[in-house]
């Protein structure tokens, strides 16, 4: 078995079409919310001065 983050060998399909968009949307907005935690969080800090 290979392991999750190796790209599949030559030949083999990547995968269906819905399970990466599915990946994409899910990792842009984690990405998003991570964000725009990381700046509230930054905003909260900076009121409290």
């Amino acid at each position: 078995m290979r392991a999750i983050i190796e790209p599949p060998p030559e030949g083999e399909p990547a995968g269906p079409l819905w399970r990466r968009l599915a990946w994409f949307a899910g990792l842009a907005i984690a990405g998003a919310g991570a964000t725009a935690a990381v700046a509230y969080a930054l905003r909260a800090l900076l009121r409290v001065g």
